[in-house]
């Protein structure tokens, strides 16, 4: 009636991490590349090379180029980061929203998507910042998630964007650019 289903010796050697890390690098690598590759078709017709070494300058440069926050949020999900970038952008959505039905919504929204603990997209904000926040959801207004996303920026602008400045990501965008079609 049972049969006795054996594995190939192989599957049962033991995991050789050396070799896996080298593949999930490869693996990475490759994925940075295609979607540098899907970045450069609006890119080639919008954005020009003084633009995208604009961004080196500055944070703020980089976030107020349309092109420039999709580039930065593409390169943190190769590195599996871009809860951060999301969060930012989601709140200046969020600040432009004028109904006060639709803001309430949204807020519980985002409340629920990256500020309280356990959340999905969970942002790397104090408790303290949480707890304020938490009693701002009573009343919702466009400012409620100020302080968590001025320490969201903080750390992308400490971390992330640095990061992304010495990039292959960056680098190769910016070779692409100053390259002869």
């Amino acid at each position: 009636m049972f049969k006795l289903v054996t594995s190939p010796l192989r599957e049962l050697q033991p995991l050789n991490m050396a070799a896996l890390n080298k593949k999930m690098e490869k693996e990475r690598r490759c994925n940075l590349r295609s979607r540098l590759r899907s970045c450069q078709p609006p890119i080639a017709e919008e954005l020009c090379v003084e633009e995208t070494s604009q961004w080196s300058l500055s944070l703020d440069r980089l976030l107020a180029s349309k092109y420039g926050t999709e580039i930065f949020q593409a390169f943190l999900k190769s590195e599996f980061s871009d809860e951060n970038i999301e969060f930012w952008r989601v709140c200046e959505d969020y600040k432009k929203i004028k109904s006060s039905f639709r803001m309430s919504y949204r807020a519980k929204m985002i409340f629920k998507r990256y500020i309280q603990a356990e959340a999905v997209r969970e942002i790397n904000i104090d408790h303290k910042t949480r707890d304020v926040i938490r009693r701002n959801m009573k009343t919702p207004t466009t400012v409620c998630f100020d302080d968590a996303q001025r320490i969201v920026y903080s750390l992308m602008e400490k971390d992330s964007y640095p990061r992304f400045l010495v990039s292959d990501f960056y680098r190769a965008l910016l070779r692409s650019m100053s390259e002869p079609v």
